[in-house]
């Protein structure tokens, strides 16, 4: 731990050792009480949390860079335990609860001794999942092509035109006249689930846009920018965690594919979780985004992608590695063409 100490703040050693250690002594847990084929499975399922969410740890790293150092720290510690315990283990829960209309000791009992049928019931609930997921990403992507202030582009033919367009209520309007057309095509069963879930979805990015909006630090004394400060950082911090439920529900459902063992779920996803905080915050403490200019246009693409993924989902069965390997595709993509731009002085 001295050596650690002794360490810069951006050296990979220190970002990544904790969670290298919980790794370490989740696999070997697993190992011996469970066996190598259920090792091989936590594996699997750690490899596919991390794939799947590097656009995810783009967008966090950018939020993230303008955050405190105390906010930082709360989103690897206490969001850490929201990311892994909340989100991939008690809301899945709550959401069989809520959509099944059963009680708390009903739904635990399914999870520990039912797991076939609590994976029926969540898959049950995929509407509301992929439609709240689907709007808020569409949104957030949308947001990000449509910000008149952005001076960087990396696909100009498509995002100037965008740009110029920039208003907040233009993009919303398509996700709403989205939202209506998904809902509303006979091939969707699940028209109110749809319009429900995508609603809140539309409604909870703008509140949090509006929220983040209104920071103003523009009286110059100590109180105020505390105050403002601490504010921020509190505003943004609900963004990310609604930013990681909107990426990680789908992916828990997904994982019931894999293995039917909510415990075993529970750590890969979790563990993979781990490792996405702790690539955010190496991206903040390297200063990637500023290295490689294009990339976080590639994760609002991929999340762009993803979002539609979502949304088509609820006519037709898509297999999660579609969304997952366009996103790795996009991604190396826009760190190519950063490079290149490097390498050309621009």
């Amino acid at each position: 731990m001295c050596i650690l100490n002794s360490m810069s703040s951006s050296h990979p050693l220190r970002i990544f050792f904790i969670t290298g250690l919980i790794t370490i002594i989740s696999l070997a847990g697993v190992w011996a009480g469970l066996g190598p084929s259920a090792l091989f499975l936590t594996f699997v399922l750690i490899l596919i949390e991390v794939t799947f969410s590097f656009d995810n740890a783009i967008i966090n790293a950018r939020i993230l860079t303008g955050m405190s150092a105390f906010w930082q720290q709360m989103f690897m510690t206490v969001g850490m335990v929201i990311a892994v315990f909340g989100m991939r283990l008690v809301f899945p829960i709550v959401l069989v609860m809520l959509t099944a209309h059963l009680g708390a000791g009903q739904v635990i009992d399914l999870t520990l001794h039912h797991p076939e049928e609590y994976a029926a019931k969540l898959i049950h609930a995929h509407p509301y999942i992929a439609s709240f997921g689907g709007m808020f990403l569409l949104m957030l992507a949308l947001a990000f092509f449509f910000d008149p202030g952005r001076k960087v582009h990396w696909i100009a033919i498509i995002e100037r035109p965008l740009q110029q367009l920039g208003r907040w209520w233009i993009y919303t309007l398509i996700s709403i006249v989205t939202l209506l057309v998904v809902a509303i095509t006979p091939f969707n069963t699940h028209p109110s689930e749809t319009l429900v879930a995508g609603s809140i979805g539309i409604v909870l990015f703008l509140a949090l846009n509006l929220l983040t909006s209104s920071i103003d630090i523009s009286e110059d004394t100590k109180s105020k920018r505390k105050k403002q400060t601490a504010w921020s950082g509190l505003v943004a911090f609900l963004y990310l965690q609604v930013l990681d439920s909107s990426f990680s529900l789908d992916g828990v459902i997904g994982a019931f594919a894999i293995t039917q063992d909510v415990i075993l779920i529970t750590i890969g996803l979790g563990v993979g979780a781990l490792w996405v905080r702790s690539l955010t915050l190496f991206m903040v403490r390297r200063q990637t985004l500023s290295v490689y200019r294009y990339l976080e246009h590639g994760a609002h693409y991929t999340i762009l992608v993803l979002a539609l993924v979502l949304l088509c989902s609820l006519f037709f069965d898509i297999p999660e590695f579609i969304a997952g390997g366009a996103g790795l595709i996009i991604v190396g993509l826009s760190v190519a063409g950063s490079i290149a731009e490097s390498k050309a002085g621009k």
